[in-house]
């Protein structure tokens, strides 16, 4: 890995300070009632600086969620070239959710997201934003082109829109597992196939 200079270490730090100062403005203010000013001002930079490393506050809120997206990507392409798209896709996603789980400001954004809907769908519409991107990555897995076969854009489909959402839902309804286990449970499910009988046993989400 290349090292960073002394530049990039500074702007680097300055991001990430920016981070953890909108975590905690956001978990003790809200999201919406949290001002860009605001963030800049407990980091002790300018708004200006500021909208040099995020787009908007929205941006900011979800950084750490962009780069759980690249680091599952990264770690899906790593996984070994026999191993099956959906099963390499969830070993991926539970290895990267577990070591986000030990960051303290990835929990505080995801429970400030949580009650969020407008960034709720941002996540979503982000992520989904990455489709191509996916499929692509899943069709090289599979030795097929995506653009003749649809198998890729199905499996990236369910990897981008629905796991997270099911768990989402798993949490509302009172599942208090980590997130990493309630995800590969969602893969798992998906694995095993949906189409089940009535009163069908043994597929259930576990606590």
């Amino acid at each position: 890995m290349e090292k960073l200079g002394l530049r990039e270490r500074k702007k680097q730090r300055t991001r990430e300070a920016l981070i953890d100062a909108a975590q905690e403005l956001f978990c003790a203010n809200g999201f919406e009632a949290t001002t860009v000013d605001q963030i800049a001002e407990a980091v002790e930079v300018s708004s200006r600086t500021f909208f040099r490393y995020f787009a908007s506050k929205e941006d900011v809120a979800l950084a750490l969620a962009d780069e759980q997206i690249t680091a599952v990507l990264a770690a899906f392409a790593g996984q070994p070239a026999d191993v099956p798209a959906l099963t390499a896709l969830k070993t991926a996603a539970v290895e990267v959710m577990r070591a986000y789980e030990a960051d303290s400001r990835f929990h505080g954004l995801q429970d400030v997201i949580s009650v969020s809907p407008a960034l709720t769908a941002a996540r979503i519409e982000r992520a989904t934003a990455r489709f191509d991107e996916v499929a692509r990555l899943i069709g090289a897995r599979m030795g097929i082109d995506p653009a003749a076969d649809p198998r890729p854009h199905l499996v990236a489909s369910v990897a981008l829109c629905a796991v997270q959402p099911a768990v989402a839902a798993w949490r509302a309804a009172g599942r208090r597992a980590p997130d990493s286990e309630l995800t590969g449970q969602a893969f798992d499910l998906l694995a095993a196939g949906l189409d089940h009988s009535a009163g069908a046993e043994g597929h259930g989400v576990q606590e």
